[in-house]
């Protein structure tokens, strides 16, 4: 059955992505979006958004224009969000107000305006560090890693003991440990939607989103996505600039199967009141990603290893998917080979102003990096 489907964050570029195929399925389809400069650049309607769908540009913040943005709508996908672990740390303000508030106005909207489904964006952030077992080979809570430890260069974490630990797997059991602003803004977008949901008998489903990659990405915005922040310093002949060893792992997916775990959270009964994890399943070091950008997009310039750390910075997590797939029915379809050619054939002929410098450089002067 053909829905009205309201995607806020909707011209960005996960929202872009979920639009066309939603109008693939014969839905229609509202974007609500800021159209953020750090985001968008210049404003104005991004190219890349299908013509079919109907933009509204307005703040998630503001209670006329969510209001009016629900009209007639059956299902609402929730992507708006301020994004980024380090910015997070000095805009607290601008993180919790838009990530927090915003998804609270929007909630008190929907109560004037029922809708049969929710899917809210969470992220992979909420875990904190990932799932270690101990030599034993059952879990065990790594210690938070202090900063005197990381001025050392000692990046993994250890046991409660100091035993060392293997890193495997975070399924959505592993309890949440906020270890930064936007961290905390997303448990809470999360658990609003969820409290939501249950009390008002709407089908609600969070999704956490763990390293997110593909066509259309902000190259210019230095707190996005690591793929796009190293595409934009090898576009500009620059060398990505990697933190701690560069051997922690992440879960790479593509934009494609994250849309698609977005269409499959609309309609999966047995998801409603869930949080899931929607990643690839595989693991990979920030090295080896490094590695393979740098190679399909011509070689010739390395990425440099800084030996410096981030507070709010985990050292593993990488996606158990069994539940989205017992639940969502998903599955990964985009290889990490496929999808990282595909980004190559869109990063030709893209532009990118390479800001990264100028966002460490706030970073130092607040203290949190070194």
């Amino acid at each position: 059955m053909a829905r009205t489907v309201l995607i806020t964050g909707g011209a960005g570029f996960i929202g872009a992505h979920l639009a066309r195929q939603l109008l693939e399925e014969g839905h229609r389809v509202r974007a609500l979006d800021a159209l953020l400069p750090q985001v968008h650049g210049a404003g104005g309607r991004p190219g890349y958004l299908a013509p079919e769908v109907e933009l509204v540009e307005g703040d998630v913040r503001a209670p006329d224009v969510v209001r009016k943005a629900l009209v007639g709508i059956d299902a609402v996908v929730h992507l708006a969000a301020r994004v980024g672990v380090g910015q997070s740390m000095y805009e607290i303000a601008e993180y919790t107000g838009v990530n927090g508030g915003g998804t609270a106005v929007l909630l008190e909207a929907l109560l004037e305006h029922p809708v049969e489904r929710l899917v809210v964006a969470s992220s992979m952030s909420v875990y904190g560090e990932g799932l270690y077992l101990g030599p034993d080979g059952d879990p065990r809570p790594p210690l938070e890693r202090s900063r005197a430890q990381l001025e050392r260069g000692e990046w993994d974490p250890v046991g409660p003991a100091g035993e060392a630990l293997v890193p495997v797997p975070t399924p959505e059991a592993k309890p949440a440990s906020l270890s930064s602003v936007y961290a905390l803004s997303k448990f809470d977008q999360e658990r609003l939607c969820l409290l939501f949901g249950s009390a008002y008998h709407v089908p609600t489903v969070a999704l956490r989103f763990f390293n997110v990659y593909g066509p259309y990405q902000a190259l210019s915005n230095p707190y996005t996505g690591v793929l796009a922040i190293f595409a934009a310093r090898l576009l500009n002949g620059r060398p990505p600039l990697i933190f701690e060893d560069g051997e922690q792992r992440r879960d790479f997916v593509s934009v494609h199967d994250v849309a698609r775990a977005c269409r499959l959270a609309l309609a999966s009964e047995g998801a409603a009141g869930l949080a899931v994890n929607v990643g690839s399943g595989q693991s990979i070091s920030v090295n080896g990603i490094s590695e393979r950008l740098g190679t399909i997009l011509g070689g010739g310039v390395q990425a440099e290893v800084t030996g410096k750390y981030r507070v709010g910075d985990i050292r593993h997590c990488f996606a158990d998917i069994t539940l989205a797939g017992d639940v969502l029915g998903y599955t990964p379809q985009v290889r990490l080979d496929e999808g990282m050619a595909e980004l190559a054939g869109w990063l030709e002929g893209q532009v990118a102003v390479d800001r990264v410098d100028d966002a460490t450089a706030e970073l130092a002067a607040r203290g949190l990096t070194a």
